[in-house]
Formats: C-alpha cells, sequence, structure tokens
C-alpha cells in the first residue's frame, strides 16, 4: 500500500480547501499550525470526502515504516501532533477507505509507539462514556449506516493530568467536508462485521434458529454460536477447571450448541446450573435425544443439581441470589446483548454468586474483527473487572484464521455475519479466567 500512503492520494482535489490545510498541518507535524485550526469544534476530526483521511489518519501515515532515516526528533514530532489532535476530539476509530482507523494505520506501518497512544484513547474514550452511563460498545465493524448520532462523536475524553482540556462538544451541523464515518457499533459480544444494523436482544429472543453443519444461526444469517469454538471452550473449561476435579458447583449463563455444557458435565459436577433465554433453544434441550434434557436433570443426586433455568439471565440470576446460591465456576456467553450488560454481570452478580475460591470466564469476543478494538476492550474489562474486585489473568490462544479470513467462506459458509476475524494467519484470542482479589 506504499503508494497509497502518500499525501498526493490521500488529500483529494474534492477536499475543502481549510480541511486541506489541516490535513497538510497533520501530515508534517507542524503543532504550532494544527494549534491555530483546532480551535473551531470539529476540525481534529475533519475528513477527506473522497479518501475519509483525518488528521490523525495523516499524522501516522506520514510516518511511513521504521528505517533507518528515522531521528528521535521525527518520532516525538509525531507523537505530540497524534496526542495534540486526540485532546481536541480526534475520533480514534475513524475509518477510511481502506477500512482503517489510524490505529490500524500505525499498526501496519509498525509504528507500535503510535500505536499505543490510539489504544490508550480508546480506553479514555470507553471509561468516559461509561461514566456517563453510556456504555457504547467500540465500534469495530465497517457498516455504513449513516445514522452515527450513537457513535463517538468527537467527546472521546482525551485528558491528561496537569492538561486543561477542550470542551466537550457535538460536531454534528459543523460545515465540514462530510460526517466522519465511524466505526459501526455492535450491541453484542459475539461481534459482527458486516452488519449494517445491530441485533438487539429482544429481536434475537425472537428470532427462528436453525442448527447445521456445526452452526447455530438466526433466520437473519446471524452467526450465533459455530463448531470452530470447540478448542477455545475446551482450554476455558481447562483454565476454570483445573486438574478437571469432579463434584464442582458450575453455573453457565448462554446454551448455545451446548458445546462447553457438555464439556462442564464431563468432569462430574455436582451441581450444574445452565441459564438460556431463546424458546427454540429450550426446545432443543428439551428434545428427546437431548444431553441435557428432562434425563439429565433426573440424573442428578439430589433434586435441582442438574437444571435448565428458562429464561433471561438478569432475572434467574437475581433469584439464585436470593436462592443463596454459590458457584464454583461460572461461564458467560450469551447473544444480543451490548457490554453494559457484561459489567453488569461482573459488578452486580459475581460477587455473590462467585465462590471466594472460584473461577470465572467469559466468552471474549469483544471487538473481535478489529485488533486495535480488541486491544482497547481488553484494558477496559480488566479494569471494570478490577473494580469489582476481580483480578484477570489472559491466556493467548492462537486462532488458525485459514477458514474463518472471508466472509461466506470456510467455517462462515451460509453464515451471514461473522463475530470473530482478526488479521494474520494466527490470530490471538485472549481467554480470561477471573479469580477474587487477595
Amino acid at each position: 500500500m506504499a503508494d497509497q500512503d502518500s499525501i498526493s492520494t490521500r488529500i483529494s482535489p474534492d477536499c475543502l480547501p481549510e480541511t486541506q490545510r489541516v490535513l497538510t498541518a497533520a501530515w508534517s507535524h507542524d503543532i504550532e499550525a494544527i494549534k491555530k485550526f483546532l480551535d473551531v469544534p470539529g476540525k481534529a476530526s475533519c475528513q477527506d470526502p473522497q479518501t475519509g483521511e483525518t488528521p490523525l489518519h495523516a499524522a501516522i501515515r506520514s510516518c511511513g515504516a521504521p528505517s533507518e532515516d528515522d531521528t528521535p526528533e521525527d518520532l516525538e514530532a509525531a507523537k505530540k501532533t497524534v496526542y495534540e489532535l486526540l485532546l481536541w476530539g480526534g475520533i480514534w476509530n475513524d475509518l477510511d477507505d481502506h477500512n482503517e482507523t489510524p490505529g490500524c494505520v500505525a499498526r501496519r506501518l509498525g509504528r507500535t509507539e503510535l500505536y499505543i497512544l490510539c489504544v490508550e484513547a480508546g480506553v479514555r474514550a470507553e471509561m468516559l462514556f461509561g461514566l456517563l452511563d453510556g456504555y457504547e460498545e467500540l465500534s469495530s465493524g465497517d457498516a455504513e449506516d449513516d445514522d452515527n448520532d450513537e457513535g463517538m462523536g468527537d467527546a472521546n475524553g482525551q485528558v491528561e493530568d496537569g492538561d486543561e482540556a477542550p470542551e466537550l462538544v457535538d460536531v454534528d451541523g459543523q460545515e465540514t467536508d462530510g460526517a466522519p464515518e465511524v466505526a459501526e457499533t455492535p450491541t453484542f459480544q459475539r461481534l459482527a462485521l458486516e452488519s449494517q444494523q445491530d441485533v438487539k436482544s429482544e429481536e434475537y429472543l425472537r428470532s427462528k434458529l436453525t442448527y447445521s453443519d456445526g452452526k447455530l444461526v438466526d433466520d437473519a444469517g446471524n452467526g450465533v454460536m459455530m463448531a470452530w469454538e470447540s478448542d477455545i471452550m475446551r482450554q476455558s473449561v481447562d483454565a476454570l477447571l483445573p486438574g478437571k476435579e469432579p463434584g464442582k458447583r458450575i453455573l453457565n449463563i448462554g446454551f448455545g450448541m451446548g458445546i462447553i455444557d457438555t464439556m462442564f458435565a464431563e468432569t462430574k459436577p455436582a451441581r450444574h446450573h445452565i441459564i438460556e433465554a431463546h424458546p427454540e433453544v429450550l426446545e432443543h434441550i428439551s428434545a428427546p435425544d437431548s444431553k441435557f434434557g428432562s434425563s439429565w436433570e433426573a440424573s442428578a443426586q439430589e433434586p435441582g443439581a442438574f437444571k435448565v433455568h428458562k429464561g433471561k439471565w438478569q432475572e434467574i440470576c437475581q433469584q439464585l441470589l436470593e436462592e443463596d446460591q454459590v458457584y464454583d465456576v461460572i461461564y458467560f456467553d450469551t447473544f444480543g446483548e451490548d457490554y453494559a450488560q457484561l459489567r453488569l454481570f461482573f459488578t452486580d452478580f459475581i460477587p455473590g454468586l462467585l465462590d471466594s475460591q472460584g473461577c470465572f470466564g467469559f466468552f471474549n469476543g469483544l471487538g473481535g474483527d478489529r485488533k486495535i478494538c480488541y486491544d482497547v476492550y481488553t484494558k477496559v474489562a480488566e479494569m471494570h473487572l478490577l473494580d469489582a474486585g476481580l483480578d484477570v489473568d489472559w491466556k493467548v490462544i492462537e486462532v488458525n484464521m485459514e477458514e474463518l479470513a472471508e466472509a461466506g467462506k470456510g467455517e462462515w459458509e451460509g453464515v451471514k455475519r461473522r463475530y470473530w476475524t482478526l488479521d494474520g494467519n494466527l490470530a490471538e484470542y485472549r481467554l480470561p479466567t477471573c479469580t477474587f482479589l487477595g
């Protein structure tokens, strides 16, 4: 992409003169010029109408790949420029015409320090939304929906200790070349890439599901769960139940295809509870040939020890708390819910449901299609888990992307929307194992 990373290809003839000046100053790392431009709200996130280039893209792209011609002064100027743009509302997850955020460009070019600045900006933005009760899930898809009222805007919260932050503003309606395109905000942990609209929990619960060829998909073709996850589930069980010690108390939220519940059952738990809300999944569980139907429930040594709880986990978990139920292992893997619900489970339910020596895990598909979003969510989840009194250990699993790289092919054949894919032949899945601090 070297020829596509030149200033002549990134700033188009259709670009407004004022936007051209901002982009050129960012490209040149001319901080004094940039400061003069940024006194107008929205200038830090202006975009070329053809290429989608933002000042952040330009400041990073102009560095090129590391070379022997680099000087410490050049890198420091680039860092200061990126920092200044973020401070004044540069949007860390804006997309250009190559579907790259500024951080994606930094990573592709091997500019690690600039990439880290973008990750830190994403973490600050998400934490700010959390403080404002927004809890918007990080955008990481490549949707083109024009309705971005719930997008990041320029209220990213890039505020450092000792700095006076600019007033947070709404840039809608500002005279620019067009509203900045921000990667869409999926609302479910099994992150979709190609969605035009998000799948909401209530819509999912009303949808028709199909079990076939190692896949569970809804009537819109969204992948809900797939057999390729089996290795991740196996390693999750190994991490949550080292040694596969029998007699443990297990709670799993989200049955899906029953992959992890089958593995949990093999450990011969003393108590095994499952929470599932979708009517068709519940019908699948109650089928005569199901491993988790009425005969499974009746096989428990104590009444109620093996049970499928039918309903939303928010309601069922409240009932379990009222019954003083406590578990040694809890796993969480739902569909159609945003990050706010996962965090709610961290803070409101884990402290009461998990034994003091127990382990908690969840399917970590947060930002699972774009490396920068995955890195941001790793840090955000870690911080929120800490708020809930939990320590987290991340085990890195290499996922072979050969059958997962292309939409509609390989493992995704017959699936309209993917929920996991990172670039590279081997993508890193970060498997979380959470325990109470101390």
